[in-house]
Parts: structure tokens; sequence; C-alpha cells
């Protein structure tokens, strides 16, 4: 599957883009811009982002002042397909969905010569719940694909299958992917926490397969701080993933049940440790992603405190091996507002310096109520995004006098904006934060 970019009108005709994977893909004067126009001065700094799964491609303008069109109607978000024009001020882009390499090599001083383009199957696919039949995008007629319809994801979200083996005891939560539960095996009576992972879109017996293999690798990872997986597999066609159960609640709760915010004190105890784990998986070649409160589980009680982090590997995983839609369609803008400015620009080539930053982001979180860049919890995803380009970041002081300046230093310094003034490593951030409490 591939998405392609044509330039068919303004300053820069003739430039060609081209998308095999996830990917997303910024327009606008900028030149933190992926197409960076700065003579078509109708283009805001920040036009509009799109951001492509092939055969996926969604667009978002970011309140642009003149606003992004496609066919001529002025549009804040769109799914776009195959002959759509996308029109900024002179610009014009149209959009080609292929499953075949859409071009030959080009000859210098040419544009590339276009080869035989085909438009994506349509197969009818069964929910594997209810059965009800739908359509959906595949490279060939003769695909097998996995799906579940809307209606049956978010049943199965409110009352998950029982997995063989295991028995349920428990609810734990719900999130876009799927659910957790308590359970308990069968075969040697621990407790275990269970996550469904319910696919948001069809895909293919191959992205599944890839998907598990992914995940097999993720769980590789053994140490203190981060949650254990025991197992995965399959089950009536949703995929499962067994780990060990950590007592007490995620660092969200625990801030929430205290009125919105924790002591620094608790707060570098939590986050030290999540630093830890996080200097662990980067230097075995891992990156998590998607660091938040959510995501670090909190046992016991201060000042010992026992921290987790979970779901290692599971966002990246999970989106780029196909099992999710659009990111920027269902995430929350709070998950969003986590990422620094080279994540929203290039999700497939994160590194660790972007869960520097999120950790950072979410002690801010943890010590302040407060989000770093002084938006609001109501803030949409287009809001968002532009904040994280081109909002500074509120100093701790003013939110919170009882943070240490110390403290609050090596905070503000793992979420600063460009990746070169960022702490290192994980480790050197521990390392700073543990001396900043002496």
């Amino acid at each position: 599957m591939r998405v392609t970019l044509r330039v068919i009108a303004g300053p820069q005709t003739g430039r060609v883009f081209t998308f095999e994977q996830h990917e997303t893909f910024m327009i606008g004067r900028s030149e933190e811009s992926h197409f960076c126009l700065p003579q078509d001065r109708y283009f805001s700094r920040h036009h509009c982002i799109l951001e492509i799964a092939p055969p996926q491609c969604f667009l978002r303008d970011l309140g642009s002042t003149n606003g992004t069109f496609v066919n001529g109607i002025r549009v804040e978000t769109c799914y776009l397909k195959s002959g759509d024009r996308i029109q900024g001020g002179e610009t014009v882009l149209e959009v080609e969905v292929s499953t075949e390499s859409a071009f030959m090599p080009a000859v210098v001083g040419q544009l590339p010569i276009a080869r035989s383009a085909t438009i994506p199957s349509l197969v009818t696919v069964q929910c594997l719940n209810c059965g009800i039949p739908a359509e959906a995008e595949a490279s060939r007629p003769d695909a097998k694909m996995t799906f579940l319809c809307d209606e049956c994801r978010e049943k199965l979200k409110q009352n998950p299958q029982p997995i063989p083996n295991y028995q349920m005891i428990r609810i734990l939560g719900q999130g876009g992917m799927g659910s957790v539960m308590l359970a308990r095996s069968m075969k040697d009576g621990r407790p275990v926490a269970i996550k469904t992972l319910l696919p948001e879109v069809a895909i293919s017996e191959q992205s599944l397969k890839r998907f598990l293999r992914e995940i097999e690798v993720a769980a590789s990872l053994q140490h203190p701080h981060i949650v254990s997986y025991l197992e995965h597999g399959t089950h009536n066609g949703i995929v499962y993933l067994v780990t060990e159960f950590v007592q007490g609640m995620d660092a969200s709760k625990l801030a929430k049940m205290r009125g919105g915010k924790l002591t620094y004190q608790e707060v570098v105890k939590i986050i030290e440790q999540t630093l830890g784990a996080l200097d662990f998986a980067h230097s075995q070649g891992f990156v998590h992603r998607d660091i938040k409160e959510q995501n670090i589980l909190v046992d016991g009680n201060y000042p010992n405190y026992n921290a987790k982090l979970t779901d290692f590997g599971l966002a990246k995983s999970y989106k780029q091996t196909g099992m999710s839609g659009v990111t920027m369609v269902g995430d929350v803008a709070g998950t969003i507002a986590y990422m620094p400015p080279e994540q929203v620009r290039d999700f497939k080539d994160v590194q660790p310096p972007s869960d520097i930053y999120a950790a950072g982001m979410t002690a801010y979180s943890l010590l302040t109520g407060a989000h770093a860049l002084d938006i609001s919890p109501r803030a949409g995803i287009s809001e968002t995004v532009k904040a994280i380009f081109e909002k500074p970041i509120i100093p701790i002081a003013q939110r919170n006098l009882d943070v240490p300046l110390r403290v609050a230093s090596v905070i503000e310094t793992a979420i600063a904006k460009q990746v070169e003034l960022r702490w290192r490593t994980a480790g050197e951030m521990r390392d700073a934060l543990l001396r900043a409490m002496k």
C-alpha cells in the first residue's frame, strides 16, 4: 500500500512525496514542516498536518488563518481518498492511493514517470463477533482480514470475553485499545492482569502475526520497574496479553486521590524509578513512545513506593503493524500533549530523547496538576499540536512554589523543545534528580 502526494500547482509544482508506512506530514511556512512553503504567503507557520497509515490518509487543519481546502471545500478534518485535492493559498496537492510502486526511477532533471498504480481492492469482511459484513480496503482481492465492527468493539470493551486457563475476577479499566481485567491463573493461582486488544480497523493476517512477533520481542524486557509480560496470544480473533498484576493504582489516579497533584518527594520517587526502567530499555534498543501517568503503576506507600512502567512497545507495535486506525482521529489530545515536537513530526523514527521529554511532562503534571504548555484540559488536538510547536513552557515555580528550584530545573531540562538541550540519557536525568534531592 502506498499514498502519494503530488504538487500540481504553486511555487513548488512537480514535487512528489510518497508514503508506505505510518507517518505524519506537516505543511506550513515553518522550517520544521516536512513541506515548507516560505514563498506562499497564504500559509500559516504550522498550517495543517496529515497522518498517513496506508491506505488511510487523514488531514487536520491546525487553526490556520486562511484555512485548508479539500476539493474546494474548507475543512478542519477530513479523510482523504485517491483523487482528492488539498489546497492552501496558491499550492495544490493531489492524493493518490495505490497498492503497487507508483513510480519508475526518475531520470535526472525530469519528473518521476508514473507506472501502473493500482487502487486498493475493496473486500468484504465479517465481524468476528456478530458476523455483520462490511467493506475494507486490501492490497489484494483475496486478502484475508480480521475485523470487529464498532458496536462489538464497544461491547467487548465493557464485557470482555474470558480467556482460556484464566478465571476472570473484575475489569480494571478500559482504554482506546481495549480493556484490562484482573484474573487468576488456573495453573498456579497467581493473580494476573489481562489486556485484550481490539483492532480498530480491518487488519490482514500478516499484520496480526507481525504484531504478535513485536510483542514477543518487547516481552523480553525484564527489569524491577517494568511490568513483566507472562504470555500472549489470540482467542476468537482477539489479541490478549497476560502480565503480572501490580497492586495499587496508576500515578494519575494516585494524584487525583490527593486533589490533583503529589508532593515533590513522591514525584521524584516515582519518576526516578521510571527513568531507571527507561535507561535499561533504551540500552536494549527499545523506546516506549507513550510515557504518561496512566502507564506508571504505583504499589505501596511513600517512601516505599514501587513504580512499574507498563505497555512497553505496545503503542509502537499497535500503530505500526496496522492494528489501529489513524492516531490523531481517536487519541485524546492529552496523550498527544506529552509528545515532543520531533515525535509529532515523525511517528516512525522516535528516539530515547522523546521518552525523556514525556517523562518530564509526566513529572510536571504530577507536581502541578496542570500541563506545561498552558493548554486547557478541553483543548482539541489541533490546538494541542500547535502548542507543542509554538507555546513556551510555563516554569514550575509559577505553578507550585513548594518544588525546590533545583528539582524543577531537572524536569524543565527534560521538556526542552530542542532535543540537544535535554538530558542525553534517562540515566543522566535520574542521577541529576537524585542529586537535586540531596
